[in-house]
């Protein structure tokens, strides 16, 4: 019976269903997702199975609804979703859906391009509009910068501002003189034309043999200065350019952008700089526009514009009508049609997986289901037979295999959290124990180990239970973004490291680096307001009875060792034995474990040969270690007297060190005595022994055992085909040559007793130098608790306290803004980085000195085909 302490037992199944109820079978099991199927047509290619030009049209349908979505989100129209999840449409509804789904599309892309024609013709009267209007000024402000230009040019013939512009300093350099003065003349007889032109129409007249002529357009705003450069050099300096900003941004049919142009009108003389003109503005993508002479023509092209504009506005207007009409009606309705596409594809390449029989009316599928849920998914296979209409009941019959079945662990949204921690280091082997039950309880303890703090512990609880009490809206709110799902995905990990950081920050008396005196200090005796106030440091003795009465605080540390100086030393001393102890009772129940996996597989011999001596080695050497300090808090107090004062208390460290080499301890100056208990030399050096005994046990003990047993099956079966040949000889009278003899039973030659051999190996040395390293790896419990603890210290001290300098009612204001900046550190660093180093620290003890000693994590997931695991899938991949 499968459990969380277990994963469920598979069963391999075959499925028979009938050609007609296949697709409404299929879809009731992908509501259920509790089936994985498996492909019966491995070697055949995608394109060549039965099923795949349904699923080519639904790869068309969900095209379709992927450029109406987009048109949806780019009106800002918001999409409809009810949370309804409507079953898979019947087969014969996709011609509906599709449909539906190409009128949509036909009638949107008729309406954009429409749209699109549109705008363009509206931009092109936009800048038409704007030519005739800077055009006009151009021309009467020509007469004013004619006589302008002839005077600065001789008041000043040495301004090169205008030609620096165009031509650059080399242009200068090269010619400027002459380009100069001819540019000067230009302007003169060009400003003499203008002059002269009149309300009649403009004929071009001749000045020497070139006629004087102009063209008018529309260009990008950063391409001004490139294309006045080209037109000067390309022409020579024989053109006139004249440009004005448009001030409004212009909107750009194609791309929807909004950009800046500027009016231009170039004035040349002959058709040779005609055609140059034509096509630098060509190659700059200017746009030119036709602009008459004559002023009368001008305003009345420019009233025409005017009013196919305003014609064009009320067109464009309806049209966006239309078209915001159609796509909110698609909103409403494009999550349901996303869902049933994608439950439809799915069905599809489904049935792509399984078999025809030879008569082509039956399909035959091989699936892994939970044996627990075969009598559900029976149900599920009945309900799709009576939809379908079938007659035919499917049919369920279990297999035998001997393949290794895929590992499925029931969850919960409190459980899986916790789940996904063990399967991130490997998906466990098929009935392995799991490891996350033990998991939930311990993760948390030791981060809260490393994280203890009561303020810092209560400000994450909080975080995590808003997390938890508004897991529905948040869940709803879809984001991509990386970090708040992997927050909120784990929200029942943080709640319950919040709870646990508090519980030993209660015990540590430490909240924000401060303690709290909930049952009053024990060694309020002599450190009355006044010795307090004027000593930085105190240096606490316990074994003083005038500064401690004798009685222990209630409840974890006494508040008055935050004012001692030894404060860390005793610390130090607490936490780090209280972190052997945690980690060798860890370690201990990893290899516990271990004893329940041989048990339920029936290796005896894994039993005797690792267990018994894995436990025997680290109880007789770590566990004796534990032993040790609770030995010595018990035997020696402050008070004792002579021996057992705390300055003969012996080492544990040192004790531990000379048991391993065999040395005798060496009583300290003034102690009468070494040991803690009477014989404790010898009872050490048995432990030892047997400790070490355990270690060629572990090394050879199943490779020997495994090699004999298969040397006596071997001898036994050689035994018996000889006398069986014996006795055949005797009855016939005849003699028979004996064949060679048979492999060993049981698959195991000398080549695979070697690898049995070397595998034993590793795994000893791992494990005899990981208990070692692994209980010291543990160590980081007080490291980590440590630095916590020092660095909130830090900080208060540091920034906290400089608020408090002040008495006056500027020492408030002063000090809400202290506060602000000590809090926005005390989240940032303490809670979050700290946070995220005692997780991380966490997780490795779990991955490396936990389950490192009973779980191999060698197995594949259970992949189910479901249709909440695709859908959540479709959505991830859409919004990335």
């Amino acid at each position: 019976m499968g459990s969380l302490f277990r994963s469920e037992e598979m069963a391999l199944c075959q499925l028979f269903l009938q050609s007609e109820a296949a697709y409404a079978c299929v879809s009731e099991l992908g509501e259920l997702g509790l089936v994985q199927f498996r492909d019966l047509n491995p070697d055949v290619n995608a394109f060549q199975r039965k099923f795949v030009s349904e699923v080519r049209r639904c790869d068309e349908m969900e095209r379709k609804l992927r450029y109406l979505e987009k048109e949806i989100k780019k009106d800002g129209i918001p999409m409809l979703d009810t949370g309804e999840n409507p079953e898979a449409p019947q087969p014969r509804e996709m011609i509906d859906l599709e449909a539906t789904f190409e009128k949509l599309e036909n009638e949107l892309r008729e309406v954009n391009h429409n749209a699109e024609a549109l705008k363009r013709n509206f931009l092109e009267l936009t800048e038409l509009k704007h030519i005739l209007r800077k055009t006009q000024v151009f021309f009467d402000e020509t007469e004013q910068q004619m006589g302008t230009a002839v005077a600065s040019q001789m008041a000043d013939p040495n301004r090169e501002d205008e030609q620096v512009t165009l031509l650059g300093e080399e242009g200068l350099r090269a010619g400027g003189q002459a380009l100069k003065l001819g540019y000067s003349a230009r302007l003169l007889i060009w400003g003499s034309k203008l002059l002269k032109k009149s309300e009649s129409k403009f004929e071009p007249e001749k000045v020497g043999n070139y006629y004087f002529r102009f063209v008018a357009g529309v260009i990008l705003r950063e391409r001004i200065p490139a294309f006045e450069r080209m037109l000067w050099r390309a022409c020579r300096g024989n053109v006139f350019l004249r440009q004005a900003e448009i001030e409004t941004p212009l909107e750009d049919p194609s791309t929807g952008d909004q950009v800046h142009k500027s009016v231009f009108i170039i004035f040349f003389q002959g058709d040779q700089l005609k055609s140059r003109v034509r096509k630098i503005c060509e190659g700059f993508r200017a746009t030119l526009y036709p602009c008459p002479e004559a002023p009368s023509q001008r305003r009345e092209m420019a009233m025409g514009v005017m009013t196919r504009i305003e014609d064009l506005n009320t067109v464009l207007g309806q049209t966006q009508d239309h078209r915001h009409r159609v796509l909110v009606a698609a909103a409403k309705n494009i999550k349901n049609w996303f869902i049933k596409v994608v439950k439809i594809k799915a069905i599809y390449h489904t049935l792509n997986l399984f078999n025809l029989d030879v008569t082509q009316k039956c399909l035959i599928a091989e699936c892994w289901v939970p044996l627990l849920d075969i009598e559900t998914i029976q149900l599920a296979l009945r309900r799709g037979t009576e939809r379908s209409g079938s007659s035919v009941p499917p049919i369920l019959n279990r297999m035998d295999t001997f393949e290794d079945p895929p590992t499925y662990n029931r969850t919960n949204k409190f459980t899986s959290a916790f789940q996904n921690l063990v399967d991130a280091y490997g998906i466990a082997s098929y009935r392995e124990i799991n490891p996350t039950p033990y998991t939930i309880i311990s993760f948390p303890f030791l981060f809260a180990v490393m994280f203890g703090d009561l303020g810092h512990g209560c400000l994450m609880f909080l975080f995590a239970g808003f997390l938890v009490l508004r897991e529905k809206p948040l869940a709803a709110k879809k984001t991509d973004n990386e970090v708040w799902n992997i927050f909120f995905a784990g929200r029942y990990i943080i709640l319950l490291m919040g709870l646990f950081s508090m519980y030993t920050g209660f015990i540590y008396n430490d909240i924000f680096s401060k303690s709290l005196n909930l049952f009053g200090s024990h060694w309020h005796t002599n450190y009355n307001e006044s010795t307090i106030m004027s000593n930085k440091d105190l240096q606490i003795n316990p074994s003083l009875s005038s500064d401690y009465d004798q009685v222990p605080y209630p409840v974890g540390l006494d508040p008055v060792w935050q004012l001692a100086l030894n404060k860390i030393v005793f610390l130090n001393a607490y936490k780090m034995k209280i972190s052997i102890i945690i980690g060798v009772l860890h370690m201990l129940s990893g290899v516990s474990l271990s004893l329940y996996n041989y048990r339920y597989f029936k290796d005896r011999l894994s039993i005797y040969c690792d267990f018994i001596p894995q436990v025997i080695f680290l109880t007789f050497l770590f566990f004796y270690m534990v032993l040790l300090m609770f030995i010595k808090w018990v035997s020696y107090g402050p008070q004792n007297e002579f021996p057992d004062s705390p300055a003969c208390a012996p080492s544990i460290l040192i004790t531990f060190i000379n048991m391993v080499l065999f040395k005798d301890a060496v009583a300290l100056e003034n102690c009468n005595t070494v040991y803690m208990f009477s014989g404790q030399g010898a009872v050490q050096k048995f432990l030892v022994i047997v400790a070490l005994l355990c270690v060629p046990i572990m090394l050879l003990a199943k490779p020997i055992y495994i090699m004999r047993q298969q040397k006596e099956k071997h001898v036994q079966l050689v035994n018996g085909h000889a006398t069986t040949e014996n006795g055949d000889a005797e009855g016939a009278g005849r003699v028979v040559q004996q064949p060679p003899p048979p492999p060993p039973a049981g698959g195991h030659d000398e080549n695979e007793i070697g690898e049995l051999f070397i595998h034993q190996g590793i795994h000893t040395i791992e494990y005899v130098l990981g208990s070692v390293s692994h209980t010291a790896s543990y160590l980081r419990l007080w490291a980590l608790s440590l630095a916590h603890a020092q660095l909130s210290e830090v900080l208060w001290s540091m920034v906290m306290t400089k608020g408090l300098i002040l008495n006056s009612w500027i020492g408030g204001v002063w000090l809400w803004f202290v506060f602000g900046f000590w809090a926005i550190l005390t989240v940032g660093i303490l809670v979050l980085m700290e946070g995220l180093s005692a997780f991380l620290h966490t997780l490795r003890l779990h991955w490396v000195e936990f389950q490192s000693k009973f779980y191999k994590g060698l197995g594949y997931a259970f992949a189910p085909f479901s249709f909440e695991v695709i859908l959540n899938t479709a959505s991830t991949a859409v919004e990335e």
